[in-house]
């Protein structure tokens, strides 16, 4: 029965209590980088879940037949490898959004989130568990993201995925699209106000 807490606890935590964004602070920069719109934020989010899920178990299996002095460096290739077979896959299948998305899909090498839970739970537990730690922390990345997006885009363009939401007579009646909201420096605004709704409401994050 233990196990099976200990599998809920890796699995759903990262969605709010140990949320990696706005409780561990990372990966913030993509959520500057990619949430004016909220497709490419989906996008996004499902790649960093499908590499960060794989990278966990390909290093989880190899884990102790790694040298400790090029630990890092395996855990680069494998990630790089990853994220490349994702870049491909989306130039292939989703082109407009792969040209969206632009560099950002190749700096998911650099994504703290990948790093942090390959060298923090990957090295040190077996596959099935760190399978579950890199979908759940990819699921409660992707969560932030597609909040930060969808208030962007909403407010910002009036649409939800290219489609119109806000009505014509609103805009007729003198309502003006919040150009402010498609800025950069909106999404930290944005991550800044979930954060805090959060601690509201998670009175153990709260610092005396």
């Amino acid at each position: 029965m233990s196990d099976k807490v200990d599998l809920k606890k890796i699995f759903f935590n990262p969605f709010s209590k140990d949320n990696p964004v706005i409780v561990q602070v990372l990966g913030i920069c993509s959520c500057l980088a990619v949430t004016a719109k909220l497709e490419p934020a989906i996008v996004m989010g499902i790649s960093v879940i499908a590499v960060l899920a794989f990278s966990n178990v390909i290093i989880s299996l190899i884990r102790n037949t790694i040298p400790t002095n090029i630990r890092i460096i395996v855990q680069l290739v494998v990630v790089a490898g990853l994220v490349v077979i994702v870049d491909q896959l989306l130039k292939a299948y989703a082109y407009d959004v792969s040209k969206q998305l632009s560099v950002f899909i190749g700096l998911i090498i650099t994504n703290c989130i990948l790093m942090g839970r390959l060298e923090a739970f990957a090295m040190s537990n077996k596959p099935w568990p760190s399978f579950l730690d890199g979908v759940g922390n990819g699921i409660g990345y992707t969560i932030i993201l597609v909040i930060v997006a969808f208030f962007r885009e909403l407010l910002g363009s009036g649409t939800l995925l290219g489609i119109q939401i806000i009505p014509q007579a609103f805009y007729d009646a003198g309502y003006v699209n919040n150009g402010l909201m498609i800025l950069p420096p909106m999404a930290l605004i944005v991550v800044a106000c979930i954060i805090w709704i959060h601690r509201i409401y998670n009175k153990d994050l709260q610092e005396d």
